[in-house]
């Protein structure tokens, strides 16, 4: 550090505790106490305590205080953070000063994702009551799609802060997104005048970060747990975990609070592995012609469509993957093949029945609303039981754009094609293996003549066992003994025979179910 930047700086002693608090940058108005966690206020030479910082909770963000890097050409430095917490989690909100030019920016957390934003003056503000999840909403002149409505508290703070942070204050968050790939936040305390910020996804490796975490400094990861439903042993790897399955009795067990205190679960009923094991590394490019990186599958869920009026429904899998400089993506294993899915940080304009995203025309194919029935390994989010989200499909020259939406946010992602050769390729997959996930099942409309043939021919195989009684043979055996009696093949081969034995009409549409998983 250069005899300028020491000169820079502010030091006082806590009134708390006596611990020196330094101040790097003259825009900070406001510091926690790294010794007491004191919340401190500064006027002009002298410190004021205001109040008390609850602990954090246990992050695996690989920023932390005294993290440097560069946007735009302009060097940073990570001062502080703040950390809000809502019903489904929390998320990080890092505070960023510049050098050079004195400002402040926040560089936060989003679907496993970071984003770059900058306070901004705003005219004026729509009301709180205005904004309906899913519309779009025009700021300052600009469009934006409303994609979240979150109630949250600010739970904690650390380092330098620009203004006081107030612990335990309600703060109502609007997510606005853009399809310019903009991502604007509104956030609304009682008293003030909402505070508006604009930014822009960053890719970690272009910030060319120094001084940060090694290794997560997380609670969870690492740490021999037992499992609260069957006493056995169980080892989150990845700290930014909110979800780890037990691998011998399969509950879902939460890692969240005190890694001391009881831990939470629900029960599902066993499974099969899946066919990419849990822990296997692979290494896919996100862009078709890209570097191929290596990502690690770290979850494992199947879902099914929620039964329609016929009781016609569908399985797919999504594996979790997780790379240290990408964050996270969804490996899809669908009836119609295989695809990479990212959560998108904008949002495609809609026109009709069609989405546009980066000069691309993506028409509505499907909706259909999706359950998540069982689940391997960990999540970056808390998994529920029957989660229910619902899916809007749009196919066009770029793969498939997907629109989830739970609760009250929308997340968006999209899904380039890959067949299951580079998949068995990328991870490795021995014969068996690889016999499996090319083993798909086939839709049971839209197929060609010679599909259609066979399938006229199982239809009357099938009456004339059951006319001369001679076989009682269950026909989805074979899915049973090679993917298991959860397995989506074997569930999707009964669902068939009941279909045909009791004279339903269309037979159903098995759609594609390209979307991958969209969570804070």
């Amino acid at each position: 550090m250069s005899a300028a930047d020491t000169q820079r700086r502010w030091r006082a002693a806590c009134p708390n505790c006596g611990a020196p608090v330094e101040f790097a940058s003259p825009a900070s108005a406001s510091a926690v106490c790294s010794f007491c966690r004191s919340t401190l206020l500064r006027e002009g030479e002298v410190l004021r305590k205001t109040g008390q910082s609850a602990e954090l909770f246990a992050d695996y963000s690989p920023l932390q205080i005294g993290t440097q890097g560069r946007f735009q050409n302009e060097p940073f430095t990570i001062l502080g953070r703040v950390q809000l917490a809502y019903e489904g989690g929390r998320w990080n909100e890092w505070h960023a000063y510049f050098d050079n030019s004195g400002k402040s920016a926040w560089l936060s957390e989003d679907n496993g994702r970071f984003v770059m934003s900058w306070p901004l003056p705003l005219q004026q503000a729509p009301k709180r009551e205005e904004l309906k999840l899913g519309a779009q909403q025009v700021i300052d002149g600009q469009g934006f799609r409303v994609a979240a409505l979150t109630e949250s508290t600010l739970h904690a703070a650390e380092g330098e802060l620009p203004q006081p942070p107030k612990l335990g204050e309600p703060v109502f968050v609007a997510e606005l997104r853009s399809s310019r790939n903009e991502v604007g936040s509104l956030e609304y305390v009682q008293g003030q005048v909402p505070r508006w910020s604009l930014g822009q996804a960053v890719e970690l490796p272009t910030l060319q970060l120094a001084n940060t975490r090694e290794e997560s400094a997380a609670n969870w990861a690492g740490r021999s747990l037992q499992c609260p439903s069957c006493g056995a042993a169980i080892q989150p790897e990845l700290s930014q975990s909110q979800a780890i399955t037990c691998g011998q009795c399969q509950a879902v067990v939460e890692l969240e609070g005190d890694p001391n205190g009881d831990l939470r679960f629900h029960q599902q009923a066993i499974g099969t592995e899946p066919p990419i094991p849990i822990g296997r590394t692979g290494r896919l490019s996100l862009e078709r012609e890209g570097a191929k990186l290596p990502w690690q599958v770290v979850g494992f869920m199947e879902r099914c469509s929620a039964p329609d009026d016929e009781g016609e429904q569908y399985y797919w899998r999504e594996y979790l993957l997780f790379n240290k400089q990408q964050g996270f993506a969804f490996l899809v294993d669908a009836t119609e093949g295989w695809s990479l899915v990212r959560v998108l940080t904008g949002s495609p304009d809609l026109v009709m029945n069609s989405a546009r995203w980066q000069g691309k025309t993506y028409n509505l194919h499907e909706q259909y609303s999706a359950l998540t029935t069982h689940v391997l390994g960990e999540f970056y989010w808390k998994v529920q039981r029957d989660e229910r989200t619902e899916v809007a499909d749009y196919r066009g020259p770029g793969g498939v754009l997907s629109r989830e939406q739970s609760g009250n946010e929308i997340t968006w992602s999209l899904g380039r094609t890959l067949d299951s050769a580079e998949v068995g390729a990328a991870f490795g997959l021995d014969k068996v293996q690889q016999a499996r996930i090319q083993n798909d099942p086939k839709p049971l409309s839209g197929l060609g003549d010679t599909l259609k043939g066979i399938l006229i021919f199982a239809v009357i195989a099938i009456l004339l066992v059951v006319m001369i009684k001679a076989c009682t043979r269950d026909d989805c055996d074979p899915y049973k003994k090679q993917f298991g009696a959860e397995s989506p093949e074997y569930k999707q081969c009964k669902l068939s025979q009941r279909s045909y034995s009791g004279g339903s009409g269309s037979g159903g549409s098995w759609g594609s179910g390209f979307g991958g998983g969209g969570h804070k």
